[in-house]
């Protein structure tokens, strides 16, 4: 059979290289669908736990996955080999950025070399991991055509751009994507092979680049807006207005308006990443995209704002920055995910260690917390204590940087058997001597000892 009729069958055997927060939820979900799929991984670790059926992302439950498992319709393994078999290649290798800002690519041309090494007839290989336009056509390509296969004739190639949200309550299933491939056949392939697995369906685009271009713009989109809410939120605490009542109250409007809430620093995957490959392409049109470099510089200046607030409210109660014990709630990049990637946390907690501060933290989701810079420059761990609310009183200040919204607190629960107690902000202002709240998480607005954003 030729790759259409495989697809259409579900006798296609997929490789999803990469077996991270985009990889492994994906491979899961293929296997759902019916196909045989392979996961690659060059961490052990991770290999060893999918064959076991622990799930190590959220977004996948263990039962799931040893749903997929049980009867290896997902194998994971620690090499490449699966990918002369494979029929279908995912790529969902990281893209991260270096100190710089610059997209650091060098996952993608390794995966790339591996999977020309076993190129041949009939293959189809997507891209997903978030880029910059042009990276499946200018570094990609080359890669796999130097065995002298051609193109949308002997192997087909195209972007699909992850649409993850980690925490998410949509499916995986129900979230629509984009295709865009070097050629027709190309899109054509790579668009009846996503909707095998996809019920939300698939936009096919004219090229791989404008694919590229629209994973950009959705998060570009969403860091200009944190952003501009942020600039708000500052300007605001300077006025006097509460912020979070002036968002409430727009949203009342039926159109022209889409709320964002300000934070310490936005975090995650994508949001404080992907705008950057953009305005590293840019560059090379002598382009400059000034709203872009304006949002990431607001991004990087609030946890800055957050120490300053944390030194403002300290000194207004007679006391300094230097010796005072500071519990920072929730160091998570958002609520009730066991994902820490980009959070404020890293910026904030070494921080108020350099100027002295004693510092403890507590987060139900992420049990350590490895900082890049410890308080003289060399790694330190720092492990969540373990809460109970007569805690609070032996600190003097508590700044909330995650607003999780339920965990369990062994002292509030009812029985053994409960699993899950929701947390009541109201007790932790009213048992705290000084709050500094940068997500809005109390809501009563009576507590004089607590601060806003």
């Amino acid at each position: 059979m030729d790759l259409s009729s495989l697809i259409k069958n579900k006798k296609a055997k997929v490789a999803v290289i990469g077996l991270g927060y985009v990889g492994l939820p994906t491979a899961v979900e293929i296997a759902k669908a019916g196909f045989k799929v392979s996961g690659i991984d060059i961490k052990k670790q991770r290999v060893d736990s999918v064959n076991k059926g622990n799930s190590y992302i959220l977004d996948v439950s263990s039962k799931e996955l040893k749903e997929v498992t049980r009867d290896k319709r997902l194998v994971a393994f620690d090499n490449y080999q699966p990918l002369k078999k494979a029929d279908i290649i995912l790529i969902c290798v990281p893209t991260p950025l270096d100190k710089n800002k610059v997209p650091d690519v060098s996952y993608i041309v390794s995966t790339a070399e591996k999977i020309a090494e076993s190129l041949r007839k009939g293959q189809l290989v997507v891209l997903e991991s978030s880029t910059y336009p042009g990276t499946t056509r200018e570094i990609i390509l080359p890669r796999l055509e130097k065995n002298k296969l051609k193109v949308g004739r002997d192997f087909f190639l195209a972007f699909s751009p992850e649409r993850i949200d980690p925490g998410n309550k949509i499916k995986f299933k129900d979230v629509p994507r984009v295709v865009g491939g070097i050629t027709r056949k190309c899109t054509q392939l790579a668009t009846e092979f996503y909707k095998c697995f996809l019920s939300a369906g698939v936009a096919p685009l004219s090229s791989t680049e404008a694919a590229e271009m629209t994973k950009i713009l959705e998060n570009t989109f969403r860091l200009v807006n944190i952003s501009m809410i942020n600039e708000l939120a500052l300007f605001c605490g300077k006025m006097g207005i509460d912020i979070w009542e002036v968002i409430e109250a727009a949203k009342t409007k039926p159109y022209g308006f889409m709320p964002f809430y300000p934070s310490p620093k936005i975090g995650g995957h994508c949001i404080p990443l992907d705008p950057f490959y953009l305005s590293y392409k840019a560059k090379e049109y002598n382009f400059w995209t000034r709203f872009i470099e304006l949002a990431g510089e607001i991004n990087e200046q609030m946890p800055h704002y957050v120490i300053t607030r944390i030194i403002s409210v300290l000194n207004r109660n007679k006391k300094s920055l230097k010796g005072s014990r500071i519990l920072v709630w929730g160091v998570a990049y958002k609520k009730d995910i066991a994902d820490s990637r980009e959070s404020a946390a890293f910026d904030i907690v070494p921080d108020l260690l350099k100027r002295g501060a004693e510092v403890d933290y507590f987060d139900p989701f992420i049990p350590k917390l490895e900082l890049r810079n410890g308080r003289i420059g060399k790694p330190q761990v720092l492990k969540s204590i373990e809460y109970n609310p007569a805690c609070l009183k032996n600190y003097d200040l508590v700044l909330i940087l995650t607003d999780h919204s339920g965990f369990h607190c062994p002292s509030k629960a009812k029985s053994e058997k409960e699993n899950t107690v929701l947390f009541d902000y109201d007790e932790l202002a009213k048992k705290s001597k000084l709050v500094v709240d940068t997500r809005n998480a109390v809501k009563s607005r009576k507590y004089k000892n607590v601060s806003w954003f």
